[in-house]
Protein backbone atom coordinates (compact mmCIF):
# COMPACT_ATOMS: atom_id res chain seq x y z
CA UNK A 1 0.00 0.00 0.00
CA UNK A 2 3.05 2.33 0.20
CA UNK A 3 4.63 1.21 -2.55
CA UNK A 4 5.56 4.93 -4.37
CA UNK A 5 4.23 7.09 -1.94
CA UNK A 6 6.42 9.31 -0.15
CA UNK A 7 6.06 10.12 3.53
CA UNK A 8 6.06 13.63 5.90
CA UNK A 9 6.47 13.16 9.54
CA UNK A 10 6.39 16.66 11.01
CA UNK A 11 7.81 16.74 13.99
CA UNK A 12 11.15 15.08 14.90
CA UNK A 13 10.99 13.82 18.64
CA UNK A 14 10.45 10.33 20.00
CA UNK A 15 7.35 9.40 18.98
CA UNK A 16 7.79 11.00 15.06
CA UNK A 17 11.24 9.18 14.83
CA UNK A 18 9.77 5.99 16.73
CA UNK A 19 7.10 5.86 13.66
CA UNK A 20 9.84 6.18 11.42
CA UNK A 21 12.07 3.68 12.80
CA UNK A 22 9.22 1.34 12.63
CA UNK A 23 8.38 1.50 9.12
CA UNK A 24 11.33 1.48 7.37
CA UNK A 25 12.40 -1.98 10.36
CA UNK A 26 9.30 -3.13 8.85
CA UNK A 27 10.39 -2.46 4.84
CA UNK A 28 7.30 -0.70 4.66
CA UNK A 29 8.79 2.35 2.75
CA UNK A 30 12.51 3.23 1.56
CA UNK A 31 14.37 5.86 3.65
CA UNK A 32 14.21 7.62 0.50
CA UNK A 33 11.32 8.25 0.50
CA UNK A 34 10.51 9.58 3.87
CA UNK A 35 10.96 13.38 4.87
CA UNK A 36 10.92 14.85 8.45
CA UNK A 37 10.92 18.44 9.24
CA UNK A 38 11.95 19.66 12.42
CA UNK A 39 13.16 22.99 13.74
CA UNK A 40 16.09 21.46 15.26
CA UNK A 41 19.53 21.06 13.70
CA UNK A 42 20.77 18.26 16.11
CA UNK A 43 17.34 16.46 15.74
CA UNK A 44 17.36 16.91 11.93
CA UNK A 45 20.99 15.37 11.86
CA UNK A 46 20.78 12.85 14.29
CA UNK A 47 17.63 11.78 12.07
CA UNK A 48 19.66 11.95 8.79
CA UNK A 49 22.46 9.71 10.02
CA UNK A 50 20.37 7.05 12.11
CA UNK A 51 17.45 6.41 9.33
CA UNK A 52 19.07 7.95 6.28
CA UNK A 53 15.54 10.12 5.81
CA UNK A 54 15.49 12.99 4.19
CA UNK A 55 15.83 15.95 6.61
CA UNK A 56 14.71 19.61 6.33
CA UNK A 57 13.20 22.76 8.42
CA UNK A 58 10.26 23.49 5.85
CA UNK A 59 6.87 22.06 6.74
CA UNK A 60 5.49 23.28 3.72
CA UNK A 61 8.89 21.74 1.75
CA UNK A 62 8.60 18.33 3.47
CA UNK A 63 4.34 18.27 2.83
CA UNK A 64 4.54 19.20 -0.94
CA UNK A 65 5.26 16.00 -2.07
CA UNK A 66 4.17 13.44 0.25
CA UNK A 67 0.51 11.79 -0.28
CA UNK A 68 0.57 11.00 3.49
CA UNK A 69 1.39 13.73 6.24
CA UNK A 70 2.08 12.61 9.92
CA UNK A 71 1.72 15.76 12.36
CA UNK A 72 3.51 14.54 15.62
CA UNK A 73 4.31 17.84 17.13
CA UNK A 74 2.73 18.89 20.81
CA UNK A 75 -1.04 19.83 21.11
CA UNK A 76 -0.04 23.17 22.01
CA UNK A 77 1.52 23.74 18.76
CA UNK A 78 -1.03 22.22 16.68
CA UNK A 79 -3.22 25.04 15.34
CA UNK A 80 -0.07 27.20 14.22
CA UNK A 81 1.82 23.83 12.34
CA UNK A 82 -2.16 23.81 11.01
CA UNK A 83 -2.58 27.48 9.54
CA UNK A 84 1.08 27.08 8.09
CA UNK A 85 0.29 24.05 6.15
CA UNK A 86 -2.85 24.89 4.94
CA UNK A 87 -2.03 26.00 1.54
CA UNK A 88 0.05 22.94 0.70
CA UNK A 89 -2.67 20.46 1.80
CA UNK A 90 -5.91 19.30 -0.35
CA UNK A 91 -7.75 16.03 -0.20
CA UNK A 92 -5.39 14.33 -2.15
CA UNK A 93 -3.71 13.76 1.16
CA UNK A 94 -3.88 11.86 4.13
CA UNK A 95 -3.31 13.51 7.27
CA UNK A 96 -2.70 11.12 10.18
CA UNK A 97 -2.26 13.29 14.11
CA UNK A 98 -0.84 11.73 16.99
CA UNK A 99 -1.11 14.87 18.78
CA UNK A 100 -3.31 13.88 22.35
CA UNK A 101 -5.97 15.93 22.98
CA UNK A 102 -6.20 17.01 19.12
CA UNK A 103 -9.45 16.03 17.09
CA UNK A 104 -9.95 15.56 13.57
CA UNK A 105 -12.88 18.12 13.67
CA UNK A 106 -10.07 20.81 14.59
CA UNK A 107 -7.86 19.63 12.25
CA UNK A 108 -10.50 19.26 9.48
CA UNK A 109 -11.55 22.89 10.32
CA UNK A 110 -8.34 24.75 10.06
CA UNK A 111 -7.56 22.77 6.52
CA UNK A 112 -9.53 22.86 3.20
CA UNK A 113 -12.56 21.45 2.93
CA UNK A 114 -12.85 17.29 2.40
CA UNK A 115 -9.43 16.58 3.68
CA UNK A 116 -8.89 13.07 5.08
CA UNK A 117 -7.87 13.26 8.16
CA UNK A 118 -7.32 9.97 11.24
CA UNK A 119 -6.24 10.51 14.81
CA UNK A 120 -4.03 8.05 16.45
CA UNK A 121 -2.68 7.82 19.70
CA UNK A 122 0.36 5.79 20.16
CA UNK A 123 2.69 5.01 23.18
CA UNK A 124 6.86 5.32 23.67
CA UNK A 125 7.12 1.43 23.32
CA UNK A 126 6.75 2.31 19.68
CA UNK A 127 10.56 2.78 20.16
CA UNK A 128 10.77 -1.43 20.32
CA UNK A 129 8.20 -2.59 18.39
CA UNK A 130 6.26 -3.09 21.23
CA UNK A 131 3.39 0.10 21.10
CA UNK A 132 0.41 0.05 21.62
CA UNK A 133 -2.24 2.43 19.29
CA UNK A 134 -5.59 3.38 18.77
CA UNK A 135 -7.21 4.99 15.65
CA UNK A 136 -10.02 6.60 14.96
CA UNK A 137 -11.37 7.99 11.39
CA UNK A 138 -12.29 11.60 10.54
CA UNK A 139 -15.15 12.37 8.41
CA UNK A 140 -13.57 11.96 5.23
CA UNK A 141 -10.97 9.45 5.83
CA UNK A 142 -11.96 6.03 3.89
CA UNK A 143 -11.24 2.54 4.56
CA UNK A 144 -8.67 2.33 2.72
CA UNK A 145 -7.13 5.31 4.51
CA UNK A 146 -7.50 3.23 7.84
CA UNK A 147 -6.13 0.36 6.52
CA UNK A 148 -3.30 2.28 5.14
CA UNK A 149 -2.75 3.81 9.12
CA UNK A 150 -3.54 0.73 10.53
CA UNK A 151 -0.06 -0.77 8.30
CA UNK A 152 1.85 1.90 9.22
CA UNK A 153 1.51 1.60 13.41
CA UNK A 154 1.36 -1.86 12.87
CA UNK A 155 5.10 -1.59 12.14
CA UNK A 156 5.33 -0.21 15.73
CA UNK A 157 3.14 -2.88 17.63
CA UNK A 158 -0.67 -3.65 18.11
CA UNK A 159 -3.00 -1.52 16.79
CA UNK A 160 -6.89 -1.10 17.77
CA UNK A 161 -9.50 1.35 16.07
CA UNK A 162 -12.18 2.98 18.60
CA UNK A 163 -14.65 5.84 18.32
CA UNK A 164 -13.40 9.27 18.59
CA UNK A 165 -15.08 10.19 21.49
CA UNK A 166 -13.18 7.26 23.12
CA UNK A 167 -9.35 8.84 22.34
CA UNK A 168 -8.91 10.72 25.41
CA UNK A 169 -9.22 7.28 27.54
CA UNK A 170 -7.12 5.81 25.45
CA UNK A 171 -4.28 8.72 25.73
CA UNK A 172 -5.17 8.16 29.77
CA UNK A 173 -4.71 4.38 29.50
CA UNK A 174 -1.92 3.29 27.18
CA UNK A 175 -0.99 6.41 25.74
CA UNK A 176 0.30 7.54 29.11
CA UNK A 177 0.37 3.81 30.72
CA UNK A 178 4.35 3.06 30.19
CA UNK A 179 4.94 6.28 32.58
CA UNK A 180 2.24 4.24 35.32
CA UNK A 181 4.24 0.80 33.90
CA UNK A 182 7.63 2.41 34.61
CA UNK A 183 6.74 3.75 37.87
CA UNK A 184 5.62 0.22 39.24
CA UNK A 185 9.03 -1.29 38.20
CA UNK A 186 11.01 1.06 40.21
CA UNK A 187 8.95 0.85 43.11
CA UNK A 188 9.01 -3.19 42.85
CA UNK A 189 13.20 -3.14 42.03
CA UNK A 190 13.18 -0.72 45.02
CA UNK A 191 11.19 -3.12 47.48
CA UNK A 192 13.66 -6.02 46.28
CA UNK A 193 16.96 -3.82 47.51
CA UNK A 194 15.60 -3.35 50.43
CA UNK A 195 14.83 -7.11 50.49
CA UNK A 196 19.00 -6.99 49.84
CA UNK A 197 18.81 -8.11 46.44
CA UNK A 198 21.70 -5.60 44.51
CA UNK A 199 20.43 -3.40 42.38
CA UNK A 200 20.81 -4.67 39.01
CA UNK A 201 19.33 -8.04 39.92
CA UNK A 202 16.17 -6.47 41.59
CA UNK A 203 15.71 -4.33 38.33
CA UNK A 204 16.16 -7.17 36.09
CA UNK A 205 13.69 -9.35 37.95
CA UNK A 206 11.02 -7.05 37.98
CA UNK A 207 11.14 -5.59 34.48
CA UNK A 208 11.34 -9.65 33.47
CA UNK A 209 7.98 -10.08 35.66
CA UNK A 210 5.89 -7.11 34.22
CA UNK A 211 7.20 -8.17 30.96
CA UNK A 212 6.30 -12.15 31.65
CA UNK A 213 2.39 -11.16 33.21
CA UNK A 214 1.76 -8.31 30.01
CA UNK A 215 2.81 -11.94 27.59
CA UNK A 216 0.58 -14.09 29.49
CA UNK A 217 -2.53 -11.46 29.52
CA UNK A 218 -1.68 -10.82 25.76
CA UNK A 219 -0.85 -14.39 24.32
CA UNK A 220 -3.34 -16.32 26.20
CA UNK A 221 -6.63 -16.85 26.66
CA UNK A 222 -7.34 -16.71 30.87
CA UNK A 223 -9.03 -13.12 32.47
CA UNK A 224 -5.89 -11.41 34.33
CA UNK A 225 -7.91 -12.03 37.50
CA UNK A 226 -7.65 -15.69 36.86
CA UNK A 227 -3.98 -15.57 35.72
CA UNK A 228 -3.78 -14.03 39.34
CA UNK A 229 -5.80 -16.62 41.37
CA UNK A 230 -2.95 -18.96 39.72
CA UNK A 231 -0.53 -17.96 41.22
CA UNK A 232 -2.21 -17.35 45.02
CA UNK A 233 -2.16 -20.21 47.21
CA UNK A 234 -4.25 -20.11 50.47
CA UNK A 235 -1.73 -18.84 53.25
CA UNK A 236 0.70 -18.25 51.24
CA UNK A 237 3.41 -15.79 49.94
CA UNK A 238 1.48 -14.27 47.06
CA UNK A 239 -1.91 -13.37 49.19
CA UNK A 240 -0.04 -11.71 51.71
CA UNK A 241 1.48 -9.33 49.26
CA UNK A 242 -1.99 -8.45 47.40
CA UNK A 243 -3.70 -8.05 51.02
CA UNK A 244 -0.51 -4.92 51.47
CA UNK A 245 -1.64 -3.99 47.83
CA UNK A 246 -5.02 -3.41 48.10
CA UNK A 247 -4.85 -1.86 51.60
CA UNK A 248 -2.66 0.82 50.37
CA UNK A 249 -5.42 1.16 47.39
CA UNK A 250 -3.09 0.19 44.34
CA UNK A 251 -6.25 -0.38 42.45
CA UNK A 252 -8.12 2.96 42.98
CA UNK A 253 -4.54 4.46 42.76
CA UNK A 254 -4.13 3.45 39.11
CA UNK A 255 -7.78 4.17 38.33
CA UNK A 256 -7.39 7.61 39.66
CA UNK A 257 -4.24 8.11 37.61
CA UNK A 258 -5.76 6.82 34.39
CA UNK A 259 -9.01 9.40 35.07
CA UNK A 260 -6.47 11.92 35.14
CA UNK A 261 -4.80 11.71 32.07
CA UNK A 262 -8.31 11.47 30.38
CA UNK A 263 -9.05 14.65 32.06
CA UNK A 264 -5.61 16.70 30.77
CA UNK A 265 -6.04 14.98 27.57
CA UNK A 266 -10.11 16.30 27.26
CA UNK A 267 -7.97 19.89 28.38
CA UNK A 268 -5.63 20.11 25.62
CA UNK A 269 -7.86 19.61 22.99
CA UNK A 270 -8.54 22.99 24.17
CA UNK A 271 -5.52 25.16 23.93
CA UNK A 272 -5.02 25.43 20.40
Amino acid sequence: MLQGKRIAVIGGGKMGSAIVGGILTSQLIAADKVTIADKVPACREGLRKTYGVGVTEDNIKAVKAAPVVILAVKPQDMGTLLRELSPAIDKKKLVISIAAGITTGFIENLLKEDIRVIRVMPNTPALIGAGATALACGKKATEKDMELANLIFSACGLTVTVKEELMDAVTGLSGSGPAYGFVIIEALADAGVLMGLSRDIALKLAAQTMLGAAQLCLKGDKHPAELKDMVTSPGGTTIAGLQALEEGGLRATLMAAVEAATRRSQELGGLK
